[in-house]
């Protein structure tokens, strides 16, 4: 008798979900720098400000391409489910790179 598994459906960490947070935080990787090299620190700041939202935003984009991933149950579906899923995905990740914006600033430029 055999005994099928029933957690073999879980969803888990797969080269698909770490792709997409790869995607995720390189674009905003490309995001801060952007931003960042146009910038001109205060003197009152530490010398290795710039660390912080180098750090803080791509992981931040990585947690939006998770988010990304995760909507993906839904977008399976098509039709007007699928486009909202899409646009939810999209503003989910603006959203979550924005708050880890906010987040890498504090202190600085957002003083």
């Amino acid at each position: 008798m055999d005994h099928k598994n029933e957690f073999t459906s879980q969803v888990g960490f797969d080269a698909t979900l770490a792709k997409r947070m790869l995607i995720g935080a390189g674009i905003a990787l490309v995001f801060i720098a952007i931003f960042l090299f146009g910038a001109t620190p205060k003197p009152e700041w530490s010398p290795y400000w710039i660390l912080r939202p180098f750090i803080i935003v791509p992981l931040a984009g990585a947690f939006g391409g998770a988010f990304y991933h995760f909507m993906g149950i839904p977008r399976s579906r098509g039709g007007l489910v699928k486009a909202l899923s899409i646009l939810f995905s999209f503003i989910g990740y603006v959203v979550i790179v924005w708050l880890g914006t906010v987040l890498g600033f504090d202190g600085t430029f957002f003083d």
